[in-house]
This record gives structure tokens, sequence and C-alpha cells, in this order.
């Protein structure tokens, strides 16, 4: 499974959400103008990243059962 490369594209893809993720989170958090002036885009980087990351999985899922 490790040795398919769009296996690979789909875990880089979570990880690339997660830390989308972790960054909004961090920027809430902490509060203050950056979060007031970043939080909107980082929640649009977030959904982004999601979908793309839907996506991949989907596809794996359809190219793996042919």
């Amino acid at each position: 499974m490790l040795s398919d490369p769009f296996f690979l594209f789909v875990v880089v893809g979570a990880a690339a959400t997660v830390l989308v993720l972790l960054l909004g989170i961090g920027g809430f958090a902490r509060g203050g103008s950056a979060n007031a002036k970043y939080s909107n885009r980082m929640m649009r980087y977030r959904i982004i990243a999601q979908g793309a990351t839907v996506a991949l999985i989907l596809l794996y899922v359809f190219m793996r059962r042919m």
C-alpha cells in the first residue's frame, strides 16, 4: 500500500489538511489582530484542502476497484 504512489498523494493531502487546520486553530487560540486578519483565509484554505483530499480518496477508491 505504501508503495502505491497514488496512496501517497492521499496521505500528503490529509497531512496538508491537518497542517492547515492546526495553523487555523493556533491562530484562533492566540487571538489578536493576526487572527482577525487571517482566520477567514485559513478557513478557506482548509476547506479547499479537505475537498481536494476527499476527491483524491474517492479517486483512489475508484481506481483500486478497476
